[in-house]
């Protein structure tokens, strides 16, 4: 996954985890500033509630849980 699907993903499930949030701080200095900023965004999403801190599940278990 790249930083730009990550952002996507968390904007459209309004999820991050915890071990996501880790491995963007980890790129973070390396980064060019685009992605900086997009990981900064994410950032004060959260700080506003928009995105939450949690978990996903993958979709053939949802799909699972709900037969």
């Amino acid at each position: 996954m790249t930083t730009g699907e990550l952002f996507l993903e968390s904007l459209s499930s309004g999820v991050i985890t915890q071990a996501e949030i880790d491995w963007l701080l980890s790129l973070q200095d390396h980064l060019p500033r685009s992605e900086q900023a997009a990981i900064q965004r994410l950032g004060r999403l959260l700080d506003q509630g928009q995105i939450q801190l949690g978990c996903r599940v993958a979709p053939h278990l949802q799909r699972t849980a709900r037969s």
